[in-house]
């Protein structure tokens, strides 16, 4: 055994949970870090309240002068807090967040000192752009950026630092960062699907989007983690042999959760109830030392910025655990992967979900009309929607029959299916007393009871309806859910606009009713976007060859998916909807293509290193040993012995034959790798996947079958057996 491997594994033995003490409730916890609603009414005056709120709920602009006396009012809160700093807090098109620390201390005169924060300071900064990915927005040498304040999202503070959420965006204007377009979807949403409600409610003012995200992760013991050059620089380990006890036999799914792993989130409950991040639910998942966490709904924006506020923190409460978190979909082969679920709906600012039916029929056709409206989007903008979720690690996870094909579809169920079919039948133009009686009786009347045991999940669906939500399944847990939540709001605020015209013109053109027209349209939205719905396994091969036959995209990898980014379709919706410009959307194809294509040659090049500089030297040492002990036999058996060492010298043999095999492999990798290299963009890319990629699993397959060969106390790299199973 290596001494980095066993120096690793002795100190992850002596591991001993650290103790949380936590002596008050969580309710007197929660939001005590946060420049909420509450913390406001102690420290702004009614003039300045009464403006954040209209701001947050209504969109205004909040004036100079009552930002001055926000930034004094918050400063003072800070301060009261322990704060030290202030940061304006984003999230750049790395998928990560940013932030840059200034103190509230100020000079005078060189002899006197104060805390100052004022309303510039507050409402706009200007922090250096140049070396976030831009995707051609700006020119390295135009560094300049602005990062404004976000009011709809509380400033919080964190390690004695007042962190102020903000949009980012470029000195011409362009969105430089993940919230900018978020922020503008939910604006969209909001004034389309209020228009419609207003078919069903004329008192309705507002629509929120809502999210209730579910993280996975693996924790690994640090120690472990650093004896893995593949964990440290990719998040994944590219070679490994399976251990012989996975997951086979489900006993670590919701089963006790490990004394370690529950110190661990304890102490991060407490962090989010400090932050305001509303986290209900911990338990184990599939794999071993595989976790999730996942919260109660919020507003989208809110519950995008605690998710990515989640992972920061998660890696730093981790740290003092003596844990590595791993977000990589696929960190370990064999074993389930790692998915971010969001569960998406739609709700009044009363609370009402207008994904759940209600106790009349009318309620029940305000709810038919989103949720077919939504299926409807999906279908339109299927390949749109499953570009929101590439990413180089989440390729190694889709399809892998764990996780959800890469074909995007709909589930609904068996019962909810029979429902839209009979609504399908509805007579075009006006309805007979009959059909209205039927309608509002056999069809609607009965949705509720339809919901209350018709909640279940196909779990090989991407898209699922889940009794009063649509679960997103196919989200990477390693990604920002900005992404898939601007998409997802952007199509069907544009679905909801286009359903009104429609119902408008049945209305005046046709002299119907309201109802009837609604049913009408709903009834032809129901036979254009039939195709998107599947109940069935999602795994199979039929699934593919029907999901062809139906002109559903099968796009398998991130270079495939990403076109539909840049579609003539895509941009015009865009466009249309007030969410992006051309210049906007080619930026962040660009960025993906580039940092799909850095992934993996950070992959390919940590790869040859381990292979070359690891395995082969071990393996090397390994059959010296072996021909060490071969010559000793034949020296004392002497040669009438034919059979002498016969088994060491077929071992031997086979050493031989995995060494050349490694390295042959790398040499032409590395060709590949430099073919590639010489182009950009879709080019590059698609030289990484096709020409470059293919070489891991070769490479891997004759490292991992040297790790059952070679004598386990010489082999360099810790096991999956100790990653996975030492709590």
């Amino acid at each position: 055994m290596s001494i980095i491997r066993f120096n690793a594994l002795q100190e992850a033995l002596k591991r001993k949970p650290v103790v949380v003490h936590q002596t008050e409730k969580r309710s007197t916890l929660f939001g005590q870090n946060v420049f909420n609603k509450h913390a406001m009414q102690q420290y702004l005056t009614r003039t300045a309240f009464e403006s954040v709120m209209n701001a947050i709920e209504h969109g205004t602009r909040i004036d100079r002068k009552i930002a001055d006396q926000v930034a004094v009012s918050m400063k003072d809160w800070a301060l009261s807090k322990g704060a030290t700093h202030y940061t304006h807090w984003f999230q750049p098109l790395t998928g990560a967040t940013a932030e840059k620390h200034d103190a509230f201390f100020e000079s005078i005169n060189g002899s006197l000192a104060m805390e100052k924060f004022d309303g510039e300071q507050l409402v706009q900064q200007e922090p250096d752009a140049s070396s976030f990915p831009s995707g051609g927005i700006r020119n390295t040498f135009e560094a300049r950026g602005f990062t404004a304040w976000d009011p709809t999202s509380p400033a919080f503070i964190y390690e004695r630092t007042l962190c102020i959420p903000t949009i980012f965006v470029a000195y011409t204007g362009e969105a430089l960062d993940n919230k900018t377009p978020l922020l503008k979807a939910l604006q969209a949403i909001d004034t389309h699907a209020t228009a419609v409600c207003k078919y069903f409610d004329k008192n309705i003012s507002k629509v929120n989007a809502t999210l209730g995200w579910e993280q996975e992760f693996f924790l690994i013991d640090d120690a472990l983690a650093v004896s893995r050059p593949d964990i440290q620089l990719t998040g994944r380990t590219l070679l490994g042999h399976s251990s012989a006890k996975g997951q086979q036999l489900d006993d670590h799914y919701f089963g006790i959760i490990p004394a370690r792993a529950m110190s661990f989130m304890q102490e991060l409950e407490e962090e989010c109830m400090l932050l305001g991040i509303p986290v209900k639910t911990r338990h184990n998942e599939v794999a071993p030392n595989q976790f999730e966490v996942a919260p109660i709904f919020e507003e989208v924006n809110l519950a995008v910025d605690h998710n990515s506020l989640l992972m920061d923190v998660m890696h730093k409460v981790a740290k003092r655990h003596s844990f590595k978190v791993l977000f990589h979909e696929k960190p370990f082969t064999s074993i389930n992967g790692s998915a971010k679920h969001n569960n998406w709906s739609l709700s009044l600012d009363n609370g009402t979900n207008l994904l759940s039916p209600g106790k009349t029929p009318m309620k029940n056709l305000q709810f038919l009309t989103f949720f077919v409206n939504t299926i409807k989007a999906v279908y339109e903008n299927e390949e749109l929607l499953r570009a929101s979720i590439v990413s180089a690690s989440n390729d190694y996870r889709l399809g892998a029959n764990e996780a959800p094909p890469a074909i995007i579809s709909v589930f609904i169920g068996s019962q909810l299916s029979e429902v839209l079919d009979e609504l399908e039948n509805v007579t075009k133009g006006k309805l007979s007393p009959k059909e209205k009686t039927d309608l509002k009786l056999n069809i609607i009347g009965k949705i509720p009871e339809i919901l209350l045991d018709n909640t279940d999940i196909n779990r090989t669906s991407p898209f699922a309806f889940t009794g009063n939500k649509f679960e997103f399944r196919a989200v990477g847990s390693s990604a920002n859910c900005a992404g898939p939540m601007t998409v997802l709001n952007t199509i069907v605020a544009k679905q909801l606009k286009e359903f009104k015209v429609d119902v408008d013109t049945l209305i005046d053109t046709n002299n119907l009713k309201k109802d009837e027209a609604v049913f009408n349209v709903l009834r032809e939205y129901i036979k254009a976007s039939k195709d998107i719905r599947f109940d069935g396994d999602g795994y199979t091969e039929a699934w593919e060859k029907e999901a062809k036959k139906r002109g559903l995209s099968n796009n398998k990898t991130a270079p495939e998916a990403l076109k539909a980014l840049v579609s003539k379709k895509a941009i015009a919706l865009y466009k249309e909807m007030g969410v992006m410009n051309k210049i906007e959307i080619e930026a962040r194809y660009e960025i993906k293509l580039e940092e799909y294509t850095k992934r993996l040659q950070i992959e390919s090049r940590v790869l040859g290193d381990i292979s070359r500089n690891h395995v082969v030297p071990t393996a090397i040492i390994y059959q010296n040993t072996l021909l060490e002990n071969t010559k000793n036999l034949k020296e004392i058996f002497g040669g009438e012995y034919k059979n002498i060492a016969k088994e060491q010298i077929e071992l031997i043999m086979i050493i031989s034959n995995h060494i050349t095999e490694i390295n042959s492999l790398v040499i032409k990798m590395e060709a590949q790798r430099a073919k590639a290299n010489k182009h950009s963009g879709l080019k590059s890319a698609e030289e990484y996947c096709s020409k470059v990629k293919p070489f891991f699993e070769q490479i891997r397959y004759h490292c991992d079958t040297l790790e059952t060969m070679v004598d386990d106390n010489l082999w360099p790299l810790t096991k999956y057996r100790e990653l996975l199973f030492t709590k």
